[in-house]
């Protein structure tokens, strides 16, 4: 009998991809989310319709892709999860490394429970069991929303199918890069891409499909002179290609020597806003049909956006289509590709920062790291308080966490440890797209001075406008005590000494430290 296959190694003995493929597969996998299907087409919509594609376009080719070839060039060059890399590329830069860690492991909480309500609503769609009032079912009968408050009331509908998220994503974190997270990209991707673009196909066709396109990408030309209309650009290309929180860094410490980066990266960024695209069009043709259905505008419509545009919006334009029992498990299921794929990237990466800065095995780092995020997402977010909770830390997590952490990320690489130049030379090094002097320009200058902007103007609203009216102790304890406990978990993991490790195992490819030398 022949032994098992094991999977490919580099020199240094760490586990790498099979292929380009299926990297490129997995980056795709982590980019297309949620967000892609319930926020974009909203975004789109409430900032210009057509004319958004402008911001969008600029932000992706300024702010997007620079940052993810910069998120490329750390992970590949330093080879390690955030922690290790940033701690390989300058001593001080380790806190960072952690930051961006604990805000990876503070989203996974919450988007577990999200995947979780969309394998509920998988089951719910074949007998429509959400019934006629599609919104008192979802914060009603299925959530139980009750007041803010800190709830130790576990609903069992969305306690159990979380429980079940999160052993999956265990398993499929302790196979590893190859057979775990690969394998599932390689599966959940193009079945994705066919069930979506059906979804898409049998939306389009509906009466009044062309009134919903009409009104996503009719262009308002006035909105571009709306610095609010850019913020959203940005925001949105940002928070949809898992940049600046150290999934990108952590995939790509998992690539061969010998790998063409930018060409892959223009892959994955171009596939993602394809994807939001076609979102698009398939929400608003959706939305168009039920607008026609309504006799009303599509812009009288609400619920556009977010959560409740996927379990009350979807649900009630389902009732009302011939074969809604098929549209909606298709949909549903493609919510939960969408999301699973996404967060075993998430987590892949705090698994790896757990494993090489204690000496773990792999499966003991998969299984600690998933239980300790399986119990706060369970006993917060399965709640009857659990969807203002999601709401507000992932509020705090995406508009502060992810901005703050791609401002000290650009700051720190470019202008304090004057690493850039390093970085340009290895991505142009090994790909066939080189990077240069503009590529240094937008990480350096642009980028940080624009998500400064996105950051104050945040800051300035929630401080002076608070958050959906909630209570301020209720910001506090979800919002800001969210911020605070990613900066005091970075502190704290920081001054943990490494264990077995001395100053030369920081040395990612001695043969590159040499040459910068």
């Amino acid at each position: 009998m022949s032994a098992p296959a094991k999977a490919p190694t580099t020199a240094g003995g760490r586990e790498t991809w099979t292929s380009s493929t299926g990297f490129i597969l997995a980056a795709i996998g982590s980019a297309v989310g949620l967000g892609n299907i319930w926020r974009f087409p909203g975004v789109a919509y409430e900032s210009g319709g057509g004319a958004f594609l402008i911001p969008y376009l600029i932000a992706l080719l300024t702010a997007g892709i620079p940052i993810l070839f910069l998120d490329y060039a750390i992970g590949h060059r330093y080879r390690g999860a955030a922690p290790l890399a940033f701690r390989r590329l300058a001593k001080r830069a380790e806190s960072l490394g952690w930051f961006q860690t604990a805000l990876a492991f503070v989203i996974a909480t919450y988007y577990a429970a999200v995947i979780a309500w969309s394998c509920s609503y998988f089951i719910y769609s074949f007998d429509l069991r959400w019934g006629e009032d599609t919104l008192k079912f979802f914060t009603g009968e299925y959530l139980r929303v009750g007041d803010p408050e800190i709830s130790t009331s576990i609903v069992s509908a969305v306690a159990l199918p979380l429980v079940l998220v999160w052993v999956a994503v265990m398993i499929v974190i302790a196979l590893g890069v190859t057979k775990g997270v690969q394998s599932v990209n390689v599966l959940f991707i193009p079945m994705l891409a066919i069930a979506f673009t059906g979804l898409v196909v049998r939306a389009v066709t509906l009466p009044g499909a062309m009134d919903g396109l009409n009104a996503l990408f009719t262009p308002d030309w006035s909105k571009l002179a709306d610095l609010s209309v850019w913020i959203a650009a940005y925001s949105q290309i940002f928070f949809s290609l898992s940049i600046a929180f150290g999934i990108m860094i952590t995939y790509s410490s998992y690539l061969k020597r010998k790998t063409n980066m930018t060409s892959s990266g223009l892959v994955v960024a171009f596939a993602n806003s394809s994807f939001e695209i076609l979102a698009g069009i398939g929400v608003f043709a959706t939305l168009g049909f039920m607008a026609h259905q309504q006799n009303v505008a599509v812009g009288d419509l609400e619920g556009l956006t977010g959560p409740i545009l996927s379990f009350v919006t979807f649900p009630a334009v389902i009732n009302q289509m011939p074969g809604g029992n098929i549209f909606g498990a298709i949909f549903f299921a493609s919510l939960i590709m969408a999301g699973f794929t996404s967060i075993i990237s998430i987590l892949l990466g705090v698994a790896a920062s757990i494993q090489e800065k204690f000496g773990l095995s792999q499966k003991s780092s998969a299984i600690l790291v998933t239980a300790l995020c399986a119990i706060p997402s369970v006993l917060l977010f399965s709640t009857t308080s659990g969807l203002l909770a999601l709401d507000t830390v992932d509020q705090w997590a995406n508009n502060i966490g992810i901005v703050v952490s791609a401002i000290a990320m650009t700051v720190l690489v470019v202008w304090v440890f004057r690493k850039s130049d390093v970085l340009a030379g290895h991505l142009s090094a090994v790909s066939t797209f080189k990077v240069g002097r503009i590529w240094r320009f937008l990480i350096g200058v642009l980028a940080p001075i624009f998500l400064t902007v996105m950051l104050v103007d945040k800051v300035v609203a929630l401080v002076s406008e608070g958050y959906e009216g909630l209570p301020q102790w209720y910001i506090n304890v979800f919002g800001w005590g969210t911020i605070a406990f990613i900066v005091l978990t970075a502190v704290i993991m920081a001054a943990i000494p490494w264990k077995g490790r001395d100053d030369e195992s920081f040395v990612a490819w001695p043969q590159l430290e040499e040459e910068d030398r």
